[in-house]
């Protein structure tokens, strides 16, 4: 299975539009544009068709868990507050 085949399963189990994954994208500052974003959705034959590599599939997951759980908070001021 290939990072392109996880990026549009996850896209459809979550029901997420383009304009979703873009703002995950930006929540770990990785910008990507409409037009790259539906490279990777296209047809392995395709003519314009992108594969997804490793550091794009990092960043969606790493930004997913911020946009589903929040921002992970600072342990420093947890310890402080006890």
């Amino acid at each position: 299975m290939s990072n392109n085949d996880i990026l549009k399963k996850l896209r459809v189990a979550l029901h997420l539009r383009n304009d979703d994954i873009i703002e995950i994208l930006g929540l770990v500052d990785f910008r990507i544009t409409v037009t790259e974003l539906g490279a990777l959705f296209r047809a392995d034959d395709h003519p314009n068709f992108k594969p997804c590599g490793d550091q794009i599939l990092r960043n969606f997951l790493n930004g997913l868990i911020i946009y589903k759980r929040g921002v992970k908070p600072d342990l420093k001021t947890i310890d402080q507050t006890k």
